[in-house]
């Protein structure tokens, strides 16, 4: 799996780092992705999401699980 948002699509850029004294130095720039668990075509999945998609709530999180009642006694 590439290092990619599920959602938006957003990807690692490249770029040089130009220091005081003009010297070039290739580097890249990591998009802020978590894998989380969203809810994509009816269906639970684990996915990279990048935490602008959290945030905007472009994405859905399935709902959470609830343990089953004990019986009273």
């Amino acid at each position: 799996m590439s290092y990619k948002c599920a959602v938006c699509g957003k990807q690692a850029v490249t770029g040089n780092k130009v220091s005081h004294s003009k010297r070039h130095t290739r580097t890249r720039w990591l998009p802020n992705l978590q894998s989380i668990k969203i809810v994509l075509n009816g269906r639970t999945k684990k996915a990279k999401v990048c935490t602008s998609c959290i945030r905007s709530g472009k994405i859905t999180k399935p709902a959470p699980r609830t343990a089953p009642q004990k019986a009273a006694a």
